[in-house]
């Protein structure tokens, strides 16, 4: 019963925390470079968690919390579920 409730509310759609990220960013009027200046990263660190090419770490995660003031845990439960999709869609399509 519970696979059956699990495969029953999965999705296919996969969204990388930087989505979230950048949705973020715009709402408050910021730039990936004053982000990456607050939270004391490489522009290119921002860049690429927000292009899904960089997965958001626990210590990334905190800088977040610092600077945006959303919980660490947030960013790193996007990340998991993240990588969990991409998984599934490795192993379905294996």
């Amino acid at each position: 019963m519970a696979t059956e409730l699990t495969t029953r509310f999965r999705t296919n759609a996969v969204y990388p925390p930087g989505e979230y990220l950048a949705e973020e960013l715009e709402t408050r009027g910021m730039t990936q470079m004053s982000l990456a200046k607050a939270i004391g990263r490489p522009v290119q660190v921002v860049n690429s968690i927000i292009r899904g090419k960089k997965a958001v770490t626990a210590e990334t995660a905190i800088q977040f919390e610092k600077v945006l003031g959303i919980e660490a845990e947030f960013w790193l439960n996007l990340e998991m579920h993240y990588q969990l999709a991409k998984a599934r869609q490795r192993a379905e399509s294996a």
